[in-house]
């Protein structure tokens, strides 16, 4: 009897490949850029899978096209803004992302986006490479301690959290916005919850966004949340894109109203190389790595096959969105 077939839209680690194997006849995307949208829609149709990346429009079309042979698609990521969950529940599609796995990692890219930009580790680089370190002055590159500074994290999911408990090490006096109060993790963490973001922005020096992205967050940055912010302070965002304006983020910036911002996601993405915010100094960017470690992205990718694994053997879903 041959076996149910699983589309995957890139080149996965061969401990993933070997899960899916047991189960399905996989055929796997060969190239580094994303599928064309057509070809998803048509494998959409021919398999019972899809293993995709946030970069995977499964939209309605999508899910239209398998409707009658689609039956899961497990997202290789804990995002899944990417999915129209609503179409795949109405026609009885299983949506998985991989929560739990990637969020130490995430956090360490936020702390090391925090760093880089308020001790100006980007900027001090390209003044030793350009060969401007010809002599010292206690001047130069003089950056913001983060030591002692005001942290406001916004989302205190799995990632806010384990941002948290790196600005403890550091010394920080944290605050949190997110859509419920966690009187727990309060008295555990010594952290202050803000029930309004204006009043948390206003007394932040620093800020690490790490909510969803959803109708409520869109743009939850944008001009006012700016001109509420200290200028000196600085805005770290590894979440998703489009919770910050970025066209009201390069104003502020432009124009000193807060002294830097450091980002793993943009909006849109890949931000256009010649979009004006690159050629400013107090911006760092880096190209939605947030779980890029090698031993991170491993198991996001067995993760991501097991959620198929398991609808195949009729065994319980690990990591269902809407099932």
């Amino acid at each position: 009897m041959s076996l149910p077939k699983v589309f995957v839209t890139r080149i996965i680690p061969p401990e993933a490949q070997e899960i899916l194997n047991r189960v399905a006849e996989i055929e796997i995307w060969p190239q580094d850029t994303k599928p064309p949208q057509e070809v998803i829609i048509q494998k959409a149709a021919e398999c019972i899978g899809l293993f995709t990346t946030i970069e995977d429009q499964i939209n309605s079309e999508v899910l239209q096209s398998g409707k009658d042979s689609l039956k899961i698609v497990s997202n290789y990521a804990v995002g899944y803004d990417n999915f129209d969950i609503d179409t795949a529940t109405k026609n009885g599609i299983i949506m998985c992302n991989t929560p739990d796995v990637l969020s130490q990692t995430t956090a360490d890219l936020a702390f090391g986006l925090m760093l880089s930009i308020a001790r100006n580790i980007v900027k001090g680089d390209n003044f030793v490479r350009s060969g401007k370190w010809t002599h010292w002055h206690p001047s130069t590159l003089l950056g913001r301690d983060i030591y002692g500074a005001n942290l406001l994290v916004v989302g205190l999911g799995r990632i806010g959290l384990e941002v948290c408990r790196r600005a403890i090490g550091f010394g920080m006096e944290i605050f949190y916005h997110s859509r419920t109060r966690k009187l727990n993790l309060e008295k555990e963490l010594g952290i202050n919850y803000v029930s309004k973001l204006k009043d948390g922005i206003s007394k932040a020096d620093f800020i690490s966004i790490n909510t969803i992205m959803n109708d409520q967050t869109y743009h939850l940055f944008g001009k006012e949340e700016f001109n509420t912010m200290k200028n000196s302070a600085i805005i770290v965002n590894t979440a998703r894109g489009p919770i910050i304006d970025m066209e009201s983020l390069y104003e502020a910036l432009k124009n000193n109203q807060i002294a830097g911002a450091a980002v793993d996601v943009t909006e849109p993405e890949p931000i256009p190389n010649n979009h004006p915010i690159l050629s400013l100094e107090n911006f760092v960017v880096t190209p939605h790595i947030g779980s890029a470690s090698i031993e991170t992205r491993k198991k996001m990718a067995i993760a991501a096959a097991k959620n198929i694994e398991a609808y195949l053997l009729k065994k319980t879903i690990p990591s269902s969105i809407n099932s």
